[in-house]
This record gives C-alpha cells, structure tokens and sequence, in this order.
C-alpha cells in the first residue's frame, strides 16, 4: 500500500516537472501573416510615420508587417536569442516587401525570436509566405482614395486566393482607416482557420483605404 502510494507521488511529481516546463521557440501552432496597407499607416501616423515607408517617392501599396507566431489562444513574443540584432546583409534583402530596417528588427525580435528559425531561414519563409498570397487585382495599386467595407476586402483575398476561406483572413482597422489583412497559415504556409484572430476582425462598416503614395 506504501509502496503503491509512494509510485503515484513519484508519478505525480514527475508530470508536475515537465507540465512546468516553459514552451520553447518553436512551440507554437500556426503562423499570422500580416500585410499593411502602407497608405493607411502613413496617413494614421502622419508627422510620426515612418520616414523610409513614408517619404513621397516610396509608392508602397500592401507590404508584409511581419510574419507572427500565433496559438489557438494568444501568441508568444520577445523570445531569448543570442542575436537580436539583424545584419544589413539580410534586412537589405527584405526592403522591397518590408519598408524599413526598423521594422525588420523589430519583428525579428518580437516574433522572428519565437519562430525557432534562424534570421535568415525566418525572413525567407516571410518571403515565401508574402508570394503564397495574391492580393486582388483592384486592390494593387489605387490612384484614388476608395471606401470599402472589411467584408468587400476580405471577399476580395477569399476569391483571389484559392483554398482560403473567410475564417483565415481577418481584415484589421482603425477608427477611419482599412489597416491590415491578416492570413493565417500552417507552419508549411497553406491556409488554416483561425478563430481568435477571425473574432478580432474590424467590424467597422464603412473604411477608407488612401491611394498609393507618389501615384498621383
């Protein structure tokens, strides 16, 4: 019997150790891919944008906000890494799809960290999901402000993406203006459902989505 009561203690201790144990980097379910529309940030933050996505001849349209960890039930973020700094040689390669370098570092640092991926195996799978999504064709480039709501834009990436569904996209805002497009993704990029992230989705109904800076 003491013997018996001794083994489920030991047990018992034993599942208690490894139920404490911190989640690594890698232990995440899926990934949120977030794409800007930099029009949006610019005119938000106005005086405080950033000036490299911001300047009149930088004619950014949908860029990659970053590339995020995510759980079924909120994410990890600011993970240890013994680099969290990013070298010119690879923010330099990420410039075209992600306007600045202050961007680059902070969602290495923020997100990238977690990813359990190297900066560089990190930014290519970035790279790789930004390709894997095609933004609709009207919503490319605008030379004029448009209003939509976020069901027309999110309609928009469902029938322009094959296999995406309504609950993998999630279009974000702010008071005014269409901010975001966020897409859920597997950790080998196909698409997936994401309830928590569909649930925060912008329920304004009337949105303003400025032109492309320089296309005037």
């Amino acid at each position: 019997m003491l013997r018996e009561m001794l083994k489920k203690a030991a047990i018992g201790c034993l599942f208690s150790f490894f139920a404490a144990v911190p989640a690594s980097a890698t232990d995440f379910d899926f990934y949120v891919l977030s794409l800007s529309w930099s029009p949006s940030y610019c005119a938000a933050e106005g005086a405080s944008a950033n000036r490299d996505q911001c300047g009149t001849n930088r004619p950014y349209a949908f860029v990659v906000h970053g590339l995020w960890p995510q759980n079924e039930r909120g994410y990890p973020s600011d993970c240890n890494v013994q680099n969290p700094d990013v070298p010119r040689a690879i923010s330099g390669t990420m410039l075209d799809i992600m306007p600045s370098r202050g961007l680059i570092r902070h969602q290495w640092r923020k997100h990238g960290s977690c990813s359990g991926l190297s900066q560089r195996d990190y930014f290519a799978t970035t790279r790789r999901a930004y390709q894997r999504i095609r933004i609709p064709d009207h919503l490319r480039q605008l030379s004029d402000y448009k209003t939509v709501s976020p069901r027309e834009v999110e309609q928009a990436f469902v029938e322009a993406n094959p296999g995406l569904r309504s609950d993998a996209v999630a279009v974000d805002c702010d008071r005014r203006y269409m901010r975001e497009v966020r897409i859920c993704l597997t950790k080998d990029l196909q698409f997936r459902s994401c309830r928590e992230v569909d649930a925060r989705a912008c329920r304004t109904s009337n949105l303003v989505m400025p032109p492309v800076r320089g296309r005037n």
